[in-house]
């Protein structure tokens, strides 16, 4: 699997030749990521909550990548009227082939920028032969972390967001993926976008190098395999 970062919680997974983007948001660093969606192929458009730092790009994607599927909560995907949706809730997954991804809760809050309600704030286990990736949204440390590894298995990678303010900060973090969710790779998201949530990057490193997990703080465009 290979996995882009472009902005907030805006990734791009690559997984046997289909692109699932998360979150869309990249038009607001694409000056920095280079990321253009007219020269992509997306696939899915996974959908965690629906603040506007999460769907303000959704519509756009659509709008070039017409036979994409929307994976969302039913809230959501009703909200986009996309004729082509995979509406779970939690405790269900999207299968594409050999990878699952199930959908797993959030401790945050969700609505639309036009105030319409988003249902249940979400997070994603990405689970494919050997290997399963954390996607966790917007979230504060929550207990059902400790059961993530205990029903899925591994966790091999957990992208967290560190920002604070509106999510966990990178000590709570830190303590989330060593403690709950037993990771030893993080890669961190929701940081430095906004001012509320600029980071001391060193600072947030030495918070996880204290727990003994490797913290990765991305780059606008930067792309990683697992």
């Amino acid at each position: 699997m290979k996995i882009q970062y472009l902005g907030q919680n805006c990734f791009l997974f690559t997984y046997n030749g289909k692109n699932i983007l998360s979150d869309p948001f990249y038009n607001f660093g694409k000056a920095q990521s280079g990321f253009d969606i007219t020269a992509q192929k997306i696939d899915y458009v996974l959908i965690t909550h629906a603040h506007g730092d999460h769907t303000a790009d959704v519509k756009e994607v659509l709008q070039h990548h017409p036979d994409a599927h929307v994976i969302g909560q039913p809230e959501i995907c009703g909200y986009f009227g996309h004729p082509n949706s995979i509406d779970i809730n939690f405790g269900g997954s999207a299968k594409l082939e050999d990878l699952k991804i199930s959908m797993v809760p959030a401790s945050h809050t969700s609505s639309f920028p036009d105030g319409t309600y988003g249902g249940e704030p979400s997070g994603y286990i990405f689970r494919f032969p050997g290997k399963n990736v954390y996607l966790a949204g917007d979230t504060g440390v929550m207990a059902d972390m400790e059961m993530f590894p205990r029903l899925f298995g591994n966790i091999d990678l957990a992208i967290l967001p560190i920002g604070a303010h509106y999510t966990m900060c990178a000590r709570k973090a830190s303590f989330a993926a060593a403690e709950l969710l037993k990771t030893k790779k993080v890669i961190g998201c929701h940081f430095d976008t906004f001012a509320p949530i600029k980071i001391d990057h060193a600072e947030a490193k030495g918070h996880f190098d204290e727990k003994g997990v490797e913290l990765v703080l991305p780059k606008l465009g930067e792309t990683f395999e697992i």
